[in-house]
């Protein structure tokens, strides 16, 4: 008999049909002569009640069939009598396809903490919280590739190892086929690359950006979805060292189509959430975070406020000057930190807020200088509770401007020519955005932790599984 999926049988009406199941025991209860199953196959948070008339199948048999054992189930679709469902099944057939000993099965029936969850990440898929929180992630990935594609953009496949530091942070991860016991140096100590699997110092990718500029270039707008990695080490609830990221590219956008695109992007992946993901949500709702859903509503709902990063220190200045007590401090120049970025959303605007036009000194060497010679036209989503969500940019075009940035900023010629022959040959106007995936995931399930959003979190001394 063909597997009919627990997501699909709640929404059944057809009384007395047979149907099987296969899934994993949640909990399993009752007195001697019946006992009450709830399974779970991952289609959906709700577990299906299985109805077992233990003399039927005998105790003997019934033994194995406890927490965590997965088990396929032919019965009959019934009303169910009791609360919280609509329909049961009555088992008459159960297969024992694997058991799980209860004496040492770690997701017993009790609730567990995070940090224990996180120990145990190969079994935590199981738990309706983080099943809720996996298949939440899978819809923002499908609603991110539905959005850009029904708008004519084209998936752009950047390298996960590159020559380039995009950020020019210099925290990467290198890649290498050398022995690191013995390394062959030049006579000032410097490590020879020449023998190495690409013949030059390579690392992991910290952003796809620079290449997806080089094919907004030719194929007007385009998007990349891939890990990118970070060796920083920050052992904090927003900060992992591989993460997803979504980074659009778009040849003739200037910075205000660049923010129109960043709001109807972010609102539509909630949109998405808030229809296919309506129980998920509901369940992290009631279990972690009461106002989730208000705050999703909360942007969904609201125009993005356009402020200029001059005016948002001001109005930061001044809440300063009315008592308003920030960690750290606020001047024209500063790196607004979440606190900062938060009051302006939360308690000045009350809605989403778009800062642009940030001092160049802050910003990377590629965004395009504005005429008063001090700021960039940089673009910085906020969000209530995260603060920046996405961070943007229209580009700078002009040779020679960009290369006398990035000379200022130590990011050396040799590794992005192929980066500033754009420029040189048939430069336009362009612009994009990086949005994180994992803060997105954050914002739209209601967790606290970026290390619950992804299944095998990569943190410093952490890379288990």
């Amino acid at each position: 008999m063909e597997r009919t999926k627990i997501k699909d049988i709640l929404k059944m009406q057809t009384f007395g049909a047979t149907l099987n199941i296969k899934g994993w025991v949640r909990t399993r209860r009752g007195s001697k002569q019946v006992s009450f199953i709830a399974l779970n196959d991952g289609s959906t948070v709700h577990n299906l009640q299985i109805v077992v008339n233990i003399e039927q199948f005998g105790d003997d048999y019934l033994k194995p069939v406890t927490t965590g054992a997965c088990i396929s189930v032919d019965g009959i679709l019934v009303q169910s009598q009791g609360a919280g469902q609509t329909v049961e099944i009555q088992a008459e057939k159960i297969r024992i396809y694997g058991s799980a000993d209860p004496a040492t099965y770690p997701l017993q029936k009790k609730g567990h903490s995070m940090e224990f969850l996180r120990e145990i990440a190969h079994l935590r898929p199981r738990t309706n919280t983080f099943g809720a929180v996996f298949r939440l992630r899978h819809h923002m990935a499908m609603a991110i590739h539905t959005f850009f594609h029904e708008r004519g953009f084209f998936y752009f496949h950047s390298p996960i190892i590159t020559g380039s530091d995009c950020e020019g942070a210099g925290q990467v991860f290198q890649v290498t086929t050398m022995n690191l016991h013995d390394l062959k140096k030049d006579e000032k100590g410097a490590i020879i690359y020449s023998d190495d699997f690409f013949g030059k110092q390579t690392n992991l990718t910290v952003s796809g950006q620079l290449e997806g500029e080089l094919a907004a270039m030719a194929l007007g707008e385009v998007y990349t979805f891939g890990p990118t990695f970070r060796a920083e080490n920050s052992n904090t609830p927003r900060h992992l060292a591989e993460f997803w990221m979504i980074e659009p590219e778009m040849a003739f956008y200037e910075i205000e189509d660049n923010m129109q695109l960043a709001e109807d992007f972010i609102k539509y992946c909630l949109r998405r959430a808030l229809e296919h993901c309506a129980d998920e949500i509901r369940f992290l709702s009631e279990r972690f975070d009461k106002e989730l859903v208000e705050r999703l509503h909360f942007v969904l709902n609201r125009e993005f406020v356009r402020l200029t990063y001059t005016e948002g220190i001001r109005i930061l200045e001044e809440a300063v000057a009315k008592g308003r007590k920030f960690e750290f401090p606020v001047y024209w120049g500063a790196d607004l930190s979440a606190e900062h970025e938060r009051h302006l959303v939360e308690e000045h605007f009350k809605r989403p807020v778009i800062l642009t036009d940030y001092p160049k000194e802050i910003k990377s060497f590629y965004m395009k200088q504005n005429d008063d010679g001090k700021t960039v036209r940089a673009m910085d989503v906020l969000f209530p509770k995260i603060g920046e969500i996405i961070g943007g940019s229209q580009r700078e075009e002009d040779l020679d401007k960009i290369t006398r940035r990035a000379e200022e900023m130590h990011v050396p010629e040799k590794d992005i020519w192929w980066y500033l022959d754009t420029r040189r040959f048939g430069t336009a106007p362009h612009s994009g955005f990086g949005l994180g995936f994992e803060r997105l995931l954050l914002f739209v399930t209601g967790m606290t932790n970026i290390r619950d959003v992804i299944p095998f979190p990569r943190t410093p001394h952490n890379a288990e599984f």
